[in-house]
C-alpha cells in the first residue's frame, strides 16, 4: 500500500508524493514574489517528510479505515495517537543538518528553512524562548527515534529525495536568500533592531508561502467541490476594472458645491498612478472623496506595475460595510452577473477561534481576490498574530497596493512594529502603501532606531494640502468647555436644540454606556426621531439604521443620532450640526467631517458653516480607555495653545498645523508604548514585542548567563511567545452570530442544520453581516448566562439567544423582551 497524505470521504487517497509535489509547486509560486521560488519548492518538498514513517502511516491509515483492527498488525488506536506523532521535525532536521555545517550564511539560511517546516502546524516556534532556553536547537537535536528522520530517508519516494537533494546542492538556493538578507541589511544599515525584525518578517513570509500552499493543496484534494469557490489568482484584468471605474466617474454629474474639488482630488490621484512603487500619503479633509480617489490611484497603479491585488485596510467594519458596497456596485456591475462575488472580498469576520478544528480550517480564506477589504486587526494578525490562520495570508501582501484608510487609528503600541513591516513590504516585497487620512500621524517622526517610516519628498499625492484644507473648510468648531463638565441632561438638551435649529444633529460619544444613556434621555418628549448606533449592533442592523438615517438626511427630515466613534470615520453622512465628546483632536476632526459634509447648509439663501460643538462630559467613565484619556488631555492642551495664538496654527483648530502640533504632543506622551510593551504575566518578564521579534536581548543575556556563552544562533526571536502575547494583550474579540431579524434567525437555523463544509463556507460568509465581535469578559458573561450556544457540537462558532439582542442597542449581557429559543431547524417562543 502506498504512503498516503490524505483521503477523501469516499476513501480515495492522495499519495504522499502527490501532496509534497503539489505543495512544492504552490509554495514555489508564492515565494517567487521575492525571487525565492527555489526556497518555496524545497519547503513544499520536505514539509511533510515525516509522514513517511511507519508510525504516522499506521496512524493515518487506521484513522481512515485503510487498516483493520482485526486483520492488520500495523493498526493503532488513531484517537490515542492524534497529535502525538511528530511529522514536522524530520524535514526541518534534514535541511538543518545539510546547511548548518557549511559556514557563512548557510547556517542562517538553514535556520530560516528549518523554522518554517518545524512550525507548519503550530505557528512559528521560538528560537530562544523568553526565559533564554534554546528552543530551536533542542528541536533540531530531537532524537531520530522520535522524529523518524533516518527511517523516512529510507522510506521516502526516490523522486522526492532526489529533488530535495538537487535543490540543497544548488548554489542558487543559498545565494537567493543571501541576496535578500543582504538587501534588508543594506536598506536598514545602522539600525540593527529593524534589520533583525525584518529578518523575522522574511521568515514569516516564507512560512506564509508554505502554510497557504499546504492548506490549499489539502483542501483542493479533500473537498474538490469547495475548490470551486476559489479563483487561484485568475482575476479580471486591471484594465477592465479601471475602465469600469472610469465609466462610473464619467457619469457623475456635479450636484454639491464641493463636487468640483472632489473631482480635482480624484484627478491628482489618477495622475500619480504611474509613479514608482513605494510609500505615499493621501492627505484629504473629510468629505473630500478619498474612497473613490484612492481606488482610482490603486487600480491604475496596479495595472501599471502588474500587481496582484489591491488591499484596503480599514479600522472599522462600519466603513467596510459602506465602502465595499460602493466599490462592489462599480466593479461588479449588475449587467455582469458572472463577476458577482469574484472581485471584491470583504474579510472582517471573527467567527472562528485560532485554535480551530479541521472542519473550521476548511473555511479559512486566503485573500484570493483582486480587491480585498479588511480590518486593521486582520492585517496586524497576518503580520504578527499567533498560529497559522493569519500568517497564511501574509504572502498576499507582496506585490500589492495596500491602502490604509484612516491610518491615524493605528494602535499606538504597534507603531514601530507596523513601520518596520511597511518598510519590509515596500522595500522587499515590491508593494505600494498609501496612507489615507485627513489627520496624518507623524509615523516618520518617531524613534528611527526602533523604526520610523521613511517617507520621501514628493510622496504626497495632493500638490497643495494646506490650500485644499482651506478650500474644503465647511464648519466652525466651537470648544464649549465647562468647569466641572456637562451633565448628560445638559448634553441631551443641547442635542435636541441643535437638531431643531440645524434640522439634524449627530452626537458622538466615547463609550457605549454614554450612547445608551443619552439616547434614552433624548427619547423623552422627543420631537425629532432619535437613532442609536454602536458596535454592539451587527453590520446588517447598523446598515438598516444608517440607511434610514441617510434617507431622512437626504430629504431634509429632522434627525437626531447618538453614536459611538464608529460613525466618525469614513461613514458618508451629512448632519446640520455635530456634538463631540472631547477626545483626541484627530477624532474631533473626523467627527467634524460628518457636519455640512457637502457644503450645502444655508440660512435663507446664504451658505453658512456647520457648527461642531466639542463638550467635556461630567458623567463619562473612560475606565481603561487610556488612548482616549491621553488624547483628551492632549487635545485640551493644544486647544489652549490655539486660543493663545490662533494665527500660529493657521486660524483653524483642526487644520494641518494644529494636527501636527497635537500629534507631536500625543506621540511624545506615548513614546514609551510604541514598541508594544508586555508584562511579566504575558511573557514571564517585562519586555517589548519589538525586542522579542528582533534581537531578543533579554533572552540572549539569560542564555549567556545560564550557559556561560552566546547562543550559536543567527536568529534569536521568540516568535511564538511574542505572537501569543500580541493576541492576549489586544484582548482579541470573538464573533457571535446574532439572530437579528428574520434573515438572522433563518441563518442561525441553517447553520445549526448544515453539515457539508461547502454549505458552511457560504453560510459563514453571509454570517459576517450578522456577527457582533465581543471581548473576552463579555463572552464570559454570555456563557455564564447561557446566552450563547455552539452552532454545532464540537465547533467553537457561537450564536446568541434572541432575548439578549435589543432592537435598539444590539447585543446585551442582560435579557430583554420575550424569549425565543432556536433549535436546529425550528423555533418556539416563550415569555420570561
Amino acid at each position: 500500500m502506498s504512503n498516503i497524505a490524505h483521503t477523501r470521504k469516499n476513501g480515495d487517497p492522495q499519495t504522499l508524493s502527490e501532496h509534497l509535489l503539489g505543495v512544492a509547486l504552490l509554495a514555489s509560486g508564492n515565494a517567487a514574489k521575492l525571487d525565492l521560488a527555489l526556497v518555496g519548492e524545497l519547503l513544499g518538498i520536505l514539509h511533510d517528510l515525516g509522514k513517511y514513517s511507519t508510525e504516522f502511516q499506521s496512524y493515518l491509515k487506521s484513522a481512515v479505515g485503510l487498516l483493520n483492527q482485526d486483520e492488520d498488525e500495523d493498526y493503532v488506536d488513531a484517537a490515542q495517537k492524534k497529535g502525538k506523532v511528530d511529522h514536522s521535525s524530520a524535514g526541518a532536521q534534514l535541511i538543518w543538518k545539510e546547511l548548518s555545517g557549511q559556514g557563512g550564511l548557510a547556517g542562517l539560511v538553514g535556520q530560516i528553512l528549518a523554522l518554517c517546516i518545524a512550525s507548519h502546524h503550530s505557528g512559528l516556534i521560538d528560537c530562544l524562548a523568553a526565559d533564554g532556553e534554546d528552543s530551536f536547537s533542542r528541536r533540531m537535536s530531537k532524537s531520530s527515534r522520535r522524529t523518524h528522520l533516518d527511517e523516512v530517508i529510507d522510506a521516502a519516494d526516490k523522486a522526492i529525495l532526489d529533488r530535495a537533494d538537487a535543490i540543497l546542492k544548488d548554489q542558487a538556493l543559498i545565494k537567493g536568500l543571501q541576496a535578500r538578507l543582504a538587501k534588508i541589511s543594506a536598506a536598514q544599515a545602522g539600525h540593527n533592531i529593524i534589520v533583525q525584525q525584518q529578518f523575522g518578517l522574511l521568515v514569516r513570509f516564507l512560512f506564509s508561502c508554505l502554510i497557504d500552499a499546504d492548506r490549499l493543496d489539502t483542501a483542493t484534494f479533500e473537498k474538490p467541490r469547495a475548490n470551486r469557490n476559489r479563483m487561484h489568482g485568475d482575476y479580471e484584468d486591471w484594465q477592465t476594472l479601471a475602465a469600469r471605474l472610469e465609466s462610473y466617474l464619467a457619469m457623475l454629474t456635479p450636484s454639491q458645491p464641493i463636487d468640483g474639488l472632489r473631482a480635482d482630488i480624484s484627478r491628482h490621484c489618477l495622475d500619480a498612478a504611474t509613479r514608482e512603487a513605494g510609500i505615499y500619503k493621501l492627505s484629504v479633509p473629510t468629505g473630500g472623496g478619498k474612497t473613490l480617489a484612492s481606488l482610482r490611484f490603486a487600480l491604475h497603479h496596479a495595472a501599471h506595475h502588474k500587481m496582484d491585488r489591491v488591499i484596503y485596510v480599514i479600522p472599522f467594519t462600519s466603513i467596510i460595510d459602506q465602502n465595499a458596497k460602493v466599490v462592489r456596485s462599480i466593479l461588479e456591475p449588475a449587467d455582469s452577473p458572472e463577476t458577482h462575488g469574484r472581485i471584491v472580498l470583504e474579510h472582517h469576520g471573527n467567527l472562528t477561534p485560532e485554535v480551530q478544528g479541521w472542519r473550521e480550517k476548511m473555511l479559512t480564506e486566503n485573500w484570493d481576490a483582486p480587491v480585498i477589504y479588511t480590518t486593521n486587526v486582520q492585517l496586524l494578525e497576518a503580520l504578527f498574530g499567533a498560529g497559522t490562520r493569519g500568517a497564511r495570508r501574509m504572502h498576499q501582501l507582496a506585490n500589492a497596493v495596500i491602502v490604509f484608510d484612516e491610518i491615524q487609528t493605528l494602535p499606538i503600541n504597534c507603531v514601530h512594529l507596523f513601520n518596520n513591516a511597511i518598510k519590509f513590504l515596500t522595500g522587499q516585497c515590491g508593494s505600494t502603501v498609501v496612507l489615507c487620512t485627513a489627520t496624518q500621524p507623524l509615523l516618520d517622526k518617531v524613534d528611527p532606531q526602533k523604526g520610523a517610516l521613511r517617507i520621501p519628498e514628493g510622496s504626497e499625492l495632493m500638490p497643495d494640502v494646506k490650500g485644499l484644507f482651506d478650500q474644503l473648510k465647511r464648519i466652525e468648531l466651537v470648544y464649549d468647555r465647562k468647569p466641572g463638565g456637562w451633565t448628560n441632561e445638559e448634553i441631551a438638551t443641547l442635542a435636541k436644540s441643535e437638531a431643531y435649529r440645524a434640522g439634524s444633529c449627530l452626537v458622538i460619544v466615547n463609550t457605549k454606556a454614554s450612547a445608551q444613556a443619552l439616547y434614552e434621555l433624548c427619547q423623552v418628549e422627543a420631537k425629532t426621531p432619535v437613532y442609536h448606533l454602536s458596535t454592539s449592533m451587527c453590520p446588517a442592523h447598523r446598515k438598516e439604521v444608517l440607511s434610514d438615517i441617510c434617507h431622512r438626511l437626504k430629504h431634509s427630515e429632522p434627525t437626531l443620532c447618538i453614536s459611538t466613534q464608529l460613525i466618525e470615520a469614513g461613514v458618508d453622512v451629512d448632519f446640520g450640526a455635530v456634538i463631540r465628546f472631547v477626545a483626541g483632536l484627530d477624532s474631533i476632526a473626523q467627527a467634524a467631517g460628518r457636519c455640512n459634509r457637502n457644503g450645502g447648509q444655508k440660512e435663507g439663501n446664504v451658505r453658512v458653516a456647520g457648527i461642531v460643538h466639542v463638550v467635556n462630559p461630567k458623567d463619562e467613565n473612560l475606565g481603561q480607555l487610556e488612548a482616549i484619556s491621553i488624547g483628551r488631555d492632549k487635545t485640551e492642551r493644544v486647544l489652549a495653545d490655539y486660543d493663545a495664538d490662533p494665527a500660529k496654527y493657521g486660524n483653524d483648530r483642526i487644520g494641518p498645523e494644529m494636527m501636527a502640533w497635537y500629534y507631536e504632543n500625543y506621540f511624545f506622551a506615548r513614546a514609551d508604548q510604541m514598541d508594544y510593551p508586555v508584562s511579566g504575566d504575558a511573557v514571564g518578564r517585562a519586555d517589548t514585542l519589538l525586542n522579542m521579534l528582533s534581537g531578543n536581548s533579554h533572552a540572549t543575556v539569560d542564555f549567556a548567563n545560564r550557559h556561560s556563552g552566546q547562543a550559536q544562533l543567527h536568529l534569536r526571536q521568540s516568535f511564538m511567545t511574542a505572537a501569543k502575547a500580541f493576541k492576549a494583550i489586544d484582548a482579541p474579540t470573538r464573533g457571535v452570530i446574532v439572530p437579528y431579524g428574520s434573515k438572522g434567525r433563518e441563518l442561525v437555523n441553517d447553520l445549526c442544520a448544515a453539515f457539508e463544509v461547502e454549505k458552511q463556507y457560504d453560510l459563514l460568509k453571509r454570517a459576517q453581516q450578522y456577527t457582533v465581535n465581543v471581548f473576552p469578559n463579555i463572552l464570559s458573561k454570555l456563557e455564564k448566562a447561557g446566552a450563547i450556544h455552539p452552532i454545532q457540537d464540537g465547533t467553537q462558532i457561537f450564536h446568541l439567544e434572541p432575548r439578549y439582542y435589543s432592537p435598539e442597542f444590539g447585543l446585551l449581557t442582560e435579557p430583554v423582551g420575550k424569549m425565543e429559543v432556536l433549535y436546529c431547524g425550528q423555533s418556539q417562543s416563550q415569555h420570561n
